[in-house]
């Protein structure tokens, strides 16, 4: 993994809006509709080329692919390369399980509100009935293929692709098939080891995109303890690392952050509580949100959290939840006043979160999305010539 050995170097957590032509293909797909197979691949290889170069461009180093490949969620896309899930309607009589948790209890009438703006588009939910494998391995290759593809007419420092910790695989599902819910988190970490591997093995950097870690606080405290919660988040870090051991710790970076919905989030884990249960996650760098206005001010855990030798922190110095875009001076102070704690070598400049955290989800405009990234690059620099001064 490079790290920003004369420079800071700038990057993002992964998912990037899909341009039109790409969602028509998505929207047939989903819908279970016909549509032209070999019009889409061409489409989706095409637009992988476009936004790998839109990313060299705005002066991002470390690029992904968009998630473009993805035709689902971030985390719901599993359910395209592992076998063993059936997917049922949510029943009307029954509470949505993607709407629930402390912040919208003491927000009720604000995400009512929203609800009706931003309507939870799930409607469906995920039963394990059967064991799981990993059956996704060629559409991964694909993702595999077009990002090399895109990455041969431009320059850039490294490429990434993101994908779902073992927690965060499929959140919400429901278990009809194994004994406990315990062997069915070790049966996905087993399965997902395969596609974990095989992105190491192809020479890309591997992202674990784990929001589940930090926001699982928000969904069982109450009426669980703060220890219940504690004991349930060492137990996910422990399946974790044994679903990437024997996997070189400088090729993966574990991205956590606190959700992205656009709410108060009065209720979320404090980053110090913690943080100590992260850092036990055994991998190269850690991606953590740090730009939003609820935990900007939890910089200063650096103080006293200690990164391992060779371990690279990614903060988040832009939001991705905001039309408003970050002055590069701003993004340059974040990353200075980090840079000071852990070293300038060991900062890589990132986003709180994706801008789009599916194919048809975006928090900002396209045009605010490259601006923002723009800034970031801009801010890199700017703090590139205070570190190296």
């Amino acid at each position: 993994m490079k790290r920003s050995t004369d420079r800071v170097l700038a990057t993002h957590v992964g998912s990037l809006i899909r341009p039109r032509s790409l969602q028509e293909f998505l929207r047939s797909k989903q819908a279970g509709m016909a549509y032209d197979e070999d019009a889409y691949q061409k489409c989706l290889t095409a637009s992988v080329a476009d936004v790998v170069r839109e990313q060299t461009q705005a002066g991002i180093d470390v690029v992904s692919d968009g998630e473009f490949g993805k035709s689902i969620s971030w985390a719901q896309y599993a359910l395209e390369r592992l076998s063993g899930f059936e997917r049922r309607p949510i029943r009307q009589d029954t509470a949505n399980p993607f709407k629930r948790g402390a912040d919208r209890t003491k927000f009720s009438e604000f995400y009512a509100e929203l609800d009706v703006k931003e309507a939870v588009a799930t409607t469906t939910e995920a039963i394990c009935v059967g064991p799981i494998k990993y059956t996704g391995q060629a559409e991964l290759q694909r993702d595999i293929d077009n990002l090399k593809g895109a990455l041969k007419v431009v320059k850039a420092e490294e490429a990434f692709l993101p994908v779902a910790a073992p927690a965060s695989v499929i959140p919400d599902r429901k278990n009809e098939y194994y004994k406990s819910d315990g062997e069915l988190q070790a049966a996905i970490a087993e399965a997902m080891r395969t596609e974990y591997k095989m992105i190491v093995d192809s020479g890309f950097l591997l992202q674990l995109d784990d929001a589940r870690s930090a926001v699982t606080f928000d969904r069982m405290v109450p009426p669980a303890s703060f220890v219940d919660y504690r004991g349930w988040l060492a137990h996910q870090v422990d399946i974790l690392n044994h679903a990437i051991e024997g996997l070189p710790a400088d090729r993966i970076r574990y991205h956590v952050c606190w959700g992205s919905w656009p709410g108060p989030h009065t209720s979320d884990v404090p980053l110090r509580d913690i943080v100590d249960l992260i850092l036990k996650v055994k991998v190269g760098a850690y991606v953590v949100e740090a730009a939003n206005p609820r935990h900007e001010h939890e910089w200063q855990v650096w103080k006293n959290a200690k990164l391992g030798s060779g371990q690279v922190l990614i903060p988040g110095v832009i939001s991705h939840a905001t039309n408003v875009v970050e002055h590069p001076e701003l993004v340059a102070e974040r990353i200075v006043r980090l840079a000071k704690i852990v070293g300038r070598e060991n900062v890589i400049a990132g986003t709180d979160c994706g801008f789009a955290q599916g194919p048809f989800y975006r928090r900002v405009h396209p045009s605010v999305m490259w601006a923002k990234l723009e800034a970031l690059s801009e801010g890199a620099r700017l703090a590139s010539r205070e570190l190296w001064s």
